[in-house]
């Protein structure tokens, strides 16, 4: 009996310890972890130069109130953070959460609009599907109507224009004419919203949990930027989980050079050490916000010195190991290992993702790309098999959280070749089992 409770009734082994990619629950049994919890842990667990840098600040101190103290480990990693951001974004604002960190994005940019004048804007456009946090205003610009839903009378649900799911078209366009198409929805959108009262555009560079990793093609990055150059609208990069290093760059952003005006970090941010997040804000838009008045928000917790301190360290270990390259050379090869699991699963129908941010989709049938039937619960029943297995993944459902099925394949990015391969194993002993449970073809080992 717990006295805990989240979202449902299921139970899992007490967890033990933790070192580099592994975990042991109190039963001595080892998982190797293939998601990183939530995407979280980007440089392993219980890594020593970051415990060691937490023992030597709680020694310190654990905690100085921002409006009695400014505190070294705060400043410290806001100027290494601002050094890594595209030219003039270099104002930090720390949270302890992802929707924390969308939340300051989307009412700092509201206060930026009324300190400019321009206080007719405030819808902020999204895409459909999307997942941009659980608290009311990031919730109001998820595209997920299964988690928004309930709450729809307690909050403004924002526009959504579809997300860039080129791999479901069945058209003759090029990739970079869909890139194109998808962008300019943006648009369309704006104008049927009226541009003077369209305040921002929210979107993950490279998907996260509610598209499975998607990545659009290199023509939509361009062009949605220069749409928000046109209407004068912020561009909201939700960084939560495509940030930090990795899908290859630090900034996911940084893949296709497309600078936002606001960013959202957090989970790999701090790696699972801390509850730890951040919002970066172009200096104009934060100066005039403190020039009018002062940003109306804040956090109990914002800018604690013993999670600056470990997520200094976090940072330190990035660049020590060098895991920004590691992302994309180890994500190369575990996406070539993913793409040859299509060649024995007929119902993997994709896999796509950047650096170690990868997925693959299950179907009923190519061609069309329809998904497995629901009842089959598939999202669910894979994951739980590879965990009895000793392989921790992570999975959605794919279109818009109803129907379909991805799977997240992202380990820390210090996972070895030899790791790569033990993942590889138990997620194709896994499938094989899937398979043979639901009745669904799989032919020779790929």
């Amino acid at each position: 009996m717990s006295n805990l409770f989240y979202q449902t009734r299921l139970r899992r082994p007490l967890l033990d310890r933790a070192e580099g990619v592994y975990m042991w629950d109190v039963s001595g049994k080892r998982y190797i972890d293939g998601s990183s919890g939530a995407m979280v842990s980007n440089i392993g667990h219980s890594n020593p130069v970051v415990l060691e840098a937490m023992r030597r600040q709680m020694e310190k101190s654990t905690f100085g109130y921002r409006l009695h103290f400014e505190n070294e480990p705060a400043e410290e990693f806001a100027r290494q953070i601002a050094e890594r951001m595209p030219l003039g974004l270099d104002r930090v604002f720390f949270v302890s959460g992802g929707s924390e960190a969308v939340e300051s994005c989307l009412k700092l940019a509201r206060q930026y609009a009324v300190a400019t004048g321009q206080a007719s804007r405030w819808k902020v456009i999204s895409r459909f599907p999307s997942y941009h946090g659980s608290s009311l205003g990031a919730l109001s610009v998820t595209g997920m109507s299964l988690m928004s839903a309930p709450f729809s009378p307690m909050m403004n649900e924002m526009p959504k224009i579809p997300a860039p799911t080129c791999y479901l078209d069945k058209d003759n366009l090029s990739d970079h004419e869909r890139g194109l198409k998808y962008a300019r929805y943006l648009r369309d959108e704006i104008l049927r919203q009226g541009p003077e009262t369209v305040l921002a555009f929210i979107m993950e560079p490279v998907g996260g949990a509610s598209t499975g990793a998607l990545v659009a093609p290199d023509s939509y990055y361009g062009e949605i930027r220069k749409i928000c150059n046109e209407f004068g609208i912020l561009l909201i990069a939700d960084e939560v989980m495509s940030g930090a290093g990795r899908t290859g760059e630090y900034l996911a952003c940084d893949h296709w050079k497309m600078r936002p005006d606001l960013i959202a970090f957090s989970k790999g941010f701090g790696a699972g050490y801390v509850p730890l997040g951040a919002m970066v804000a172009d200096r104009r838009i934060a100066d005039a916000v403190i020039d009018n008045g002062g940003f109306i928000h804040g956090f109990t917790y914002a800018g604690n010195p013993l999670a600056c301190a470990a997520g200094l360290a976090v940072l330190g270990e990035i660049d020590r190991l060098g895991l920004v390259k590691a992302a994309r050379t180890q994500g190369d090869k575990l996406k070539a290992r993913l793409e040859a699991l299509k060649q024995r699963y007929g119902f993997i129908g994709d896999v796509r993702g950047k650096g170690l941010l990868l997925a693959f989709e299950f179907v009923s049938d190519r061609d069309t790309m329809e998904p497995l039937p629901v009842e089959l619960s598939a999202h669910n029943r894979l994951v739980d098999i590879a965990y009895e297995r000793g392989l921790i993944i992570y999975s959605r459902r794919t279109r818009g959280g109803r129907i379909g099925d991805h799977f997240l394949v992202c380990p820390p990015l210090i996972t070895t070749d030899a790791q790569i391969d033990e993942i590889m194993a138990i997620l194709t002993d896994s499938l094989d089992a899937f398979a043979k449970e639901k009745g669904l073809d799989y032919g020779a080992a790929a």
